[in-house]
């Protein structure tokens, strides 16, 4: 039996293109995928009676989450609150949850922390010590 020999030009390889092709794909994919997510979570959505009864129970299970818009307004889902609701809404929620209750105040990029940092004192006096801050807004 014969061995066929090997010549410089013969060398097989995996053409590499087609796979690269499939990654771009999928990383375009993700990227819009992850965008319209984002978007359709920002859209506001008004909920039916019945699911407005029962919004309170399931809005104890999460975390709290406090929004500071740029005029230095606060709002607890959609809804604007002073000092001292707000200090209620979390001695209800700390009730419910205990300390662990996580709380998430999101700010605007232009909010002085004058306008933060009282719900900072208001959650420490509640005793929670799960506190996360996110800023959002266009640079």
């Amino acid at each position: 039996m014969r061995i066929p020999q090997r010549t410089a030009g013969s060398d097989l390889g995996v053409n590499m293109t087609p796979m690269i092709d499939v990654v771009f794909l999928l990383i375009i994919f993700f990227l819009l995928s992850n965008h319209l997510a984002r978007r359709e979570a920002r859209l506001p959505l008004p909920l039916p009676a019945i699911a407005r009864q029962n919004a309170s129970a399931s809005m104890a299970e999460g975390p709290l989450t406090v929004q500071v818009t740029a005029d230095g307004i606060w709002q607890v889902g959609g809804v604007v609150v002073e000092q001292a609701r707000l200090a209620e809404l979390l001695r209800e929620r700390v009730a419910l949850q205990g300390a662990t209750l996580p709380l998430r105040v999101r700010c605007d990029r232009s909010v002085a922390y004058e306008r933060v940092e009282p719900i900072l004192r208001t959650a420490a006096e509640q005793g929670i010590a799960d506190v996360s801050l996110a800023v959002h807004g266009d640079r």
